[in-house]
């Protein structure tokens, strides 16, 4: 089930928006305005999750591509810059974290387990393990949006990034552990 699919219109839908950038590079939002902007929007049961661009809510709005570009317009509008939106429901992200390809890898202290969101397809055809040329990430699998990374911290922190014809520059990135809490926080 791909995230953009039209859904169906007879009921409301739950989304999450995974926001790229919201709080970085010098960025301060305060989630409550965050919020507004999506209830301003006419979205029901808005809410936010961690200050790191995660928001819940309840539309019947069937067409997610005319959604999510009516939320990037009201979120530039609102902030003065674009912030990437990236919805899935619940019930995708389950279907992402039920996948796990980290299950059988042992977690060190230097390795994160990453997902990867995009609203472009990824090559589900890829040669896998793709390293970047600074060997800090590795996709281990792919969805047809997601790509499941390692991130390997070189001194601390990840600075490469793949090419734009192995992820799509347009991606948003979440940990694991994260996307687990994600999704217990919008399924309450």
């Amino acid at each position: 089930m791909g995230p953009m699919r039209a859904t169906s219109p007879s009921a409301p839908v739950r989304y999450v928006a995974l926001l790229r950038g919201i709080n970085v590079g010098g960025h301060v939002v305060k989630m409550d305005r965050l919020r507004q902007v999506f209830t301003d929007l006419g979205l029901d049961n808005v809410r936010s999750y961690i200050n790191s661009g995660n928001v819940f809510f309840d539309t019947s709005a069937t067409d997610r591509a005319s959604l999510t570009e009516t939320i990037e317009r009201a979120l530039h509008d609102a902030l003065g810059y674009a912030v990437p939106t990236f919805l899935r429901t619940p019930e995708e992200l389950n279907a992402v974290l039920d996948r796990d390809p980290f299950a059988e890898i042992v977690k060190t202290d230097d390795l994160r387990f990453c997902v990867m969101f995009t609203s472009e397809p990824l090559d589900r055809e890829l040669q896998l393990p793709v390293s970047t040329p600074r060997n800090d990430m590795d996709i281990v699998a792919v969805n047809e949006f997601e790509a499941y990374v390692i991130w390997r911290l070189i001194d601390g922190r990840v600075t490469g990034k793949f090419s734009a014809d192995v992820l799509p520059t347009r991606n948003t990135t979440r940990f694991f552990h994260t996307l687990k809490k994600i999704l217990a926080a919008a399924a309450s």
